[in-house]
């Protein structure tokens, strides 16, 4: 172990929480930010030679964020995909005819339009549980919270749904 090492391990001690911080305001979720917390020393660790004395905190602070939101992004990117392949999965095969499909994609657009209106605390448990069908427990767990928050969360997303949006909406 040479000195460039042992600077850096001091490096990790002294902003470790800083970075923490950072990607968890961002991910929210206790074990992604942990995980992403690891990933931006390294990046850190392998980018040391770019840096230009313009900060080292703000310098290594830009890297935490631009990877949390990275992060984030392919997050989104996976619900896309999981919706699009439910899309395809309720679409069957080519003999079921057009005129299904057509119908099929409208609901599933409309769907997704209708959960776009969903305020964004309820969004998440609605698509965790119906689309992505997920346990109460994983989604606590995902969420690092209690599953009777959870249950609370999809209560009153429920609740919400019933009292703004017409059965008419959907068809």
């Amino acid at each position: 172990m040479d000195g460039s090492d042992h600077a850096f391990r001091l490096l990790v001690e002294k902003y470790r929480n800083d970075v923490f911080r950072t990607v968890f305001a961002v991910l929210r979720d206790q074990k992604e930010a942990e995980d992403a917390a690891q990933e931006v020393f390294m990046k850190i660790y392998s980018s040391l030679s770019q840096y230009e004395n313009q900060g080292f905190k703000t310098w290594m602070t830009r890297i935490a964020v631009n990877h949390a939101i990275d992060i984030k992004r392919k997050q989104a990117r996976r619900k896309e995909e999981v919706m699009e392949a439910l899309e395809q999965e309720a679409l069957g095969t080519p003999k079921d005819g057009v005129e299904k499909e057509l119908i099929v994609k409208e609901r599933v657009r409309l769907v997704r339009t209708r959960l776009d209106e969903l305020p964004e605390n309820y969004r998440d448990v609605i698509y965790g549980f119906y689309i992505a069908e997920k346990s109460y427990q994983q989604m606590a767990e995902e969420q690092n919270v209690q599953v009777k928050t959870i249950e609370t969360k999809l209560y009153r997303a429920r609740v919400w749904m019933k009292k703004n949006w017409k059965e008419g909406d959907f068809s």
